[in-house]
């Protein structure tokens, strides 16, 4: 039998990382990382040790090239990523305040991640009855790309996979900065686990709390909620709890929630790969899932950039102790 996998789908971009470390340097240089959500979730898997693969399409490009290469450097699967002639890689310059909070600006008009097609999903992909397909909201900016992200979590879900989604909010790659809250309400609503900070609830719902219980209703198992340095909660069907983050010293965020994900992801896939054995687990099983995810973020942000910061089992297992 196959070992449970994690699909990571979406976007695999390069973040142009600011060189600028306060608000009075005035000079500012940018140096090329690996980045893209699901891309660095399907690397905090694979650096866990997860069977880890990445489904997306980049440009034809150096720096599409470039990605797969960083992708497979770190032990996930590319096989399946495409390269696509019509389109460039997106791209990201990531500015960061003297706090390490990141502001950012994209590069991603037509670009090749958003021309993935629904048809380009092969149902073999989902053999083996154990895994979790995860996406983030970045992938329903436009019709056809929403699309296809359903179709990929309907081909999941027809194999009982576990469906994940980060809602991952980011404004200004949706038109008019402006994204569409029904589409991104009826997307959660297919998933299994979902992962939310209390900020960008807010901006879907004036009842973030009502909302997550309507998710609970549907198919989701567990609904995690994220408020920066706050506790970690979360809510199943019948039960809640909460996560207390730690005090590090924070160097750059930009893979902190991903860095989480893939913690959570990476635990599941270990301990309860399918829907029927997620719903299964008790009020001591969460406390330590959601202990390991809330580690793994917060070793993430002591280091500078994407991949290279998401840590190994071991620091993540290091980070448990303090």
């Amino acid at each position: 039998m196959q070992s449970p996998k994690l699909i990571a789908f979406g976007e695999a971009l390069i973040d142009f990382l600011s060189s600028k470390t306060d608000v009075n340097n005035a000079q500012e240089s940018f140096v090329k990382y690996p980045g893209g959500a699901p891309a660095n979730v399907a690397v905090a898997a694979a650096k866990l040790g997860v069977n880890s693969h990445f489904v997306g399409q980049v440009g034809d490009d150096s720096f599409g090239h470039f990605l797969a290469d960083c992708l497979a450097g770190y032990g996930v699967n590319t096989q399946n990523m495409r390269f696509s002639k019509e389109a460039k890689t997106a791209l990201a310059f990531v500015s960061l305040d003297d706090e390490g909070e990141r502001t950012f600006e994209f590069y991603r008009q037509a670009s090749a991640d958003i021309l993935y097609r629904a048809e380009y999903f092969e149902t073999q992909w989902f053999n083996g009855n154990q895994g979790i397909f995860h996406t983030c909201s970045n992938t329903l900016t436009d019709a056809h790309i929403t699309q296809a992200t359903l179709a990929g979590m309907a081909l999941a879900d027809q194999a009982n996979w576990l469906i994940s989604c980060d809602v991952n909010l980011r404004a200004n790659l949706w038109p008019d900065n402006t994204p569409n809250k029904e589409r991104v309400i009826e997307w959660m609503m297919q998933a299994h686990v979902i992962k939310a900070s209390l900020e960008e609830l807010a901006e879907l719902t004036s009842e973030p709390m009502a909302l997550i219980q309507q998710t609970l209703a549907q198919k989701a198992q567990v609904f995690v909620l994220t408020d920066g340095a706050n506790n970690v909660r979360y809510f199943t069907s019948s039960l809640s709890g909460e996560v207390k983050t730690p005090s590090v010293e924070v160097k750059d965020t930009t893979a902190a929630g991903d860095a989480f994900v893939g913690g959570l992801l990476a635990q599941l896939i270990r301990l309860a790969p399918t829907v029927q054995a997620c719903s299964e687990l008790d009020q001591k099983s969460w406390q330590s899932i959601l202990e390991y995810a809330v580690a793994s973020g917060a070793c993430a942000v002591t280091e500078f950039g994407a991949y290279p910061a998401l840590p190994s089992q071991q620091q993540v297992l290091e980070m448990l102790k303090k």
